[in-house]
């Protein structure tokens, strides 16, 4: 059973007006509340905690494969992971996000040293 256009396009919209919603919702309360200063110091590293709940997971790879899911021994799979393109990738854009504190220049040094390493 497949769906039609109309169907697809509703679907769209009704995800994206959602989305916006939810998010919305978000900065019209925070706007109107007065948080504890604890709360808001904390509220600073949300952003960071999710950046590195997104970017971790697709470091700790062997060959596509988490490296809990791998079925290696141990010692194996920490070898083959810090062997690993992707995570001598990240760890070179790490240290050029902390050089440099530029975002640009961090997808550049990372994605430029995956390139690089890739074509090794």
């Amino acid at each position: 059973m497949t769906a039609s256009t109309t169907t697809i396009w509703l679907a769209i919209l009704v995800g994206g007006v959602g989305t916006y919603a939810i998010r919305g919702s978000f900065i019209a309360v925070y706007g109107r509340l007065e948080l504890p200063a604890g709360v808001e110091n904390a509220l600073r590293f949300v952003p960071a905690a999710v950046l590195a709940a997104l970017v971790v997971p697709e470091l700790a790879q062997v060959d596509g494969t988490p490296i809990a899911q791998s079925g290696l021994p141990p010692g194996d799979a920490i070898v083959r992971l810090l062997a690993s393109d992707r995570l001598l990738a990240g760890l070179l854009a790490a240290v050029a996000a902390y050089v440099t504190e530029d975002v640009l220049a961090t997808i550049v040094v990372g994605m430029g040293a995956l390139l690089a390493l890739g074509a090794l």
